[in-house]
C-alpha cells in the first residue's frame, strides 16, 4: 500500500497514542512499497525501532525516544520521587544505547530528564503529565524548527536551479517538511520549479527508498542518482546548491552525516557550488569540539553484501566496513542552516552566536 501523494506532507512520522500507551511510527526499512504503521508498546520494541532504523533522522528518533521515556514510565507504582527517579534512569539509559551518533537521541532524553528533576516537588502523577507534555513540545517545536530552516535556506537560493541532496532529512526523518528537504518543500508551495538529484545512499538507499519517494509523492521534480554519479550531475551543471541533514555538528563547524556526506562535499568544493548543512540547534554539539571527538556507529556487514540483493552479491567471509556515517571537514561547508539564522565560517563563532540568539528568544 502506497500512501497518497497529496497526503506525503500530512502524515506523521512519530506519533502517541496515549489512550493505548502506543508509540506510532511508520516502518521505513519498508518503505516505498509499504507504508506499514508500528504500534510499540514494550521498551524493547522502541529500542529495536530506534536501531533497525524502523524510525530514523536524528530529529525523528529525538521525538521517538522522548515519547518511548514517557511511555516507559508511565505506569510506574513508584510511591516517592526517588524511586520513581530511578525507575526513569533506567528508561533514559536504556534507551540512549540504541544509537551512538545521533545527538538528538541524547539532547531529547536529556530533556525528559530534566523535565523528571524540574518537577520533583509535584505528585507523581504530576510528573507523568509533565513528561508527556515535555515530549509533544520535542515534536512541536520540531515542526517550528524545520519551517524555518526552511525560509532561512530559500534566501540562500533562487527559483528553478538545480539541488542535489544526500541521504533522506525529509518529512519521513521529522515531525513536518525535514531538514535539508524543507527549502525544496517550501519552494514548491511558491511555485519554484526545483530539479533535485537524489543520491541513492549506499548501503540503505535512504535516498532511493525515502527521498525520492518523498519528493516523486509531493510532486517535485526529483532525479534518482546512484552515489558515484553526483560528480557527473555537478560537472555538467546541473547542480547549483547542494543541501544535506546532519546527525551531529561539533562547536568547529564539521558535521557527520550519513555515509558519503563527505565525498559530496569534496566534490560540491571542486565544482564551486555551495554546500549547505541543515542543522536544528539540537544537533549541534558545542561541547564537542572538532569531528573527531564524533563517535561514528559501525553497523553489520549484511547490509552491504545481502540485504537488498535477492541472493547474496558478495563472496561468503569477505571483509566488510561498514560505517553509519562520515565527518563533513569545515572548509568544505559553505553555511550551516539553524532555526535561529544561518552560520558562516568561521564557525566557532557563528555557531556561537546562534546560541545566543536562541538564549535570547528564551526569555
Amino acid at each position: 500500500m502506497e500512501m497518497n501523494p497529496q497526503k506525503v506532507l500530512d502524515m506523521e512520522t512519530v506519533a502517541l497514542d496515549d489512550t493505548n500507551s502506543e508509540l506510532i511510527i511508520i516502518d521505513q526499512t519498508l518503505l516505498p512499497g509499504e507504508t506499514k504503521y508500528l504500534r510499540l508498546t514494550s521498551q524493547g520494541e522502541i529500542w529495536t525501532a530506534i536501531y533497525e532504523l524502523q524510525v530514523r533522522g536524528a530529529p525523528a528518533i529525538g521525538i521517538a525516544a522522548a515519547y518511548g521515556a514517557y511511555l516507559g514510565i508511565k505506569n510506574s507504582a513508584a510511591a516517592d520521587y526517588d524511586a520513581f527517579y530511578a525507575e526513569f534512569k533506567k528508561v533514559k539509559d536504556y534507551l540512549a544505547t540504541s544509537r551512538p551518533t545521533a545527538v538528538n537521541l541524547f539532547w531529547a532524553l536529556d530533556r525528559m530528564e530534566d523535565c523528571v528533576k524540574c518537577n520533583r516537588e509535584k505528585s507523581i502523577a504530576d510528573i507523568k503529565t509533565a513528561l508527556r507534555k515535555e515530549a509533544d513540545d520535542i515534536k512541536a517545536e520540531d515542526i517550528w524548527v524545520c519551517k524555518s530552516i526552511g525560509e532561512y535556506g530559500l534566501t540562500l537560493i533562487e527559483p528553478n536551479i538545480g539541488i542535489l541532496t544526500h541521504c533522506n532529512a525529509g518529512q519521513l526523518a521529522t515531525a513536518k517538511y525535514g531538514t535539508a528537504l524543507a527549502p525544496i518543500y517550501l519552494g514548491h508551495e511558491k511555485g519554484y520549479k526545483f530539479k533535485v538529484f537524489a543520491d541513492e545512499t549506499r548501503p540503505l538507499l535512504q535516498g532511493a527508498r525515502l527521498t525520492a519517494y518523498e519528493l516523486k509523492s509531493a510532486g517535485v521534480d526529483v532525479t534518482l542518482i546512484c552515489d558515484n554519479m553526483a560528480s557527473m550531475v555537478m560537472k555538467n551543471g546541473w547542480v547549483q546548491a547542494v543541501f544535506v541533514g546532519c546527525d551531529r555538528v561539533a562547536a568547529n563547524g564539521d558535521a557527520a552525516n550519513k555515509i558519503g556526506t563527505s565525498g559530496v562535499a569534496i566534490l560540491a568544493k571542486n565544482y564551486g557550488i555551495p554546500f549547505y548543512v541543515c542543522a536544528p540547534t539540537s544537533t549541534i554539539d558545542m561541547n564537542c569540539a572538532t569531528g573527531q571527538d564524533i563517535h561514528i556507529e559501525e553497523r553489520k556487514s549484511e547490509e552491504v553484501t545481502e540485504k537488498w540483493y535477492a541472493t547474496r552479491m558478495a563472496p561468503t567471509d569477505v571483509k566488510v566496513f561498514n560505517p553509519a556515517f562520515d565527518v563533513t571537514d569545515a572548509p568544505f561547508i559553505t553555511a550551516i542552516i539553524t532555526e535561529y539564522g544561518i552560520a558562516k565560517p568561521p564557525y566557532n563563532k557563528s555557531l556561537t552566536e546562534i546560541f545566543a540568539k536562541k538564549d535570547a528568544a528564551k526569555k
